[in-house]
């Protein structure tokens, strides 16, 4: 009788385990269309998508308090141990980087709004348009690895954050060059800067999503380590 109530209880606790990973996966795929969405607004000169963006922030939010709580309560009154305890420290980690993610695509937004009615050279869009589409297909392969808490894939999207920062580095010089050859265009080059810093730091909370993948499956706290020393870690556990 005492192993049938054991069990149902394990049984009811692997249930809403799985349970909260699909809301932050669910979360995920909601910051990922607002990031497209802002891009597309900032691209597009699209007022009414920007303030679809800014007014959908809120939701984001709300998302994350509700799975911090779940969290909370799962912790108080599971008692979680071991592999099940660093889970619930993983996901309430990457809700916490997802919700940063949904506030640089609000950030991206109210930019786009101040953009829409002057002119842009095409080519800083397009540049900015490279960044964008980098930073979503990283967040994108961060989700999925989180789905299927796969190693290799998320210290593939973590290598690819280096490629944004020099992306983004080389954005920042031409945006200034842009400004030291024309003052007039301060203003708007400035609102283009910020927007592209607003992707870098998607790039970096996409890394951190990894980072997480990486110690919920192998149980190694990589963060704040180069690439190079995270594949050195994995590498030596994998020949030991």
């Amino acid at each position: 009788m005492v192993t049938n109530k054991s069990q149902h209880i394990s049984q009811q606790f692997e249930t809403e385990l799985q349970d909260i990973r699909s809301r932050v996966l669910a979360m995920g795929g909601l910051v990922e269309q607002q990031v497209a969405s802002a891009l597309k607004a900032l691209k597009k000169a699209d007022l009414e998508l920007a303030r679809q963006v800014i007014a959908e922030d809120h939701h984001i939010n709300e998302i994350e308090m509700s799975i911090d709580e779940e969290c909370i309560q799962i912790i108080a009154l599971r008692q979680p141990t071991a592999g099940d305890l660093r889970l619930v420290s993983v996901i309430l980690k990457t809700i916490t980087d997802l919700e940063r993610i949904g506030d640089e695509a609000n950030s991206i937004a109210r930019k786009a709004l101040n953009l829409a009615d002057r002119d842009h050279p095409k080519k800083s869009y397009r540049e900015l348009s490279t960044i964008g589409n980098h930073v979503r297909g990283m967040l994108r392969d961060a989700l999925d690895a989180f789905a299927r808490l796969d190693v290799e894939a998320a210290l593939a999207v973590a290598r690819e954050d280096q490629e944004v920062d020099e992306e983004y580095e080389s954005f920042t010089r031409t945006m200034i060059t842009y400004m030291m050859e024309d003052p007039r265009t301060i203003s708007r080059v400035l609102d283009l800067m910020w927007s592209a810093r607003a992707l870098e730091r998607i790039g970096d909370h996409a890394r951190n999503l990894c980072e997480y993948v990486i110690y919920l499956v192998e149980g190694k706290d990589v963060r704040h380590l180069s690439i190079e020393h995270i594949e050195k870690v994995l590498q030596r556990d994998g020949d030991d």
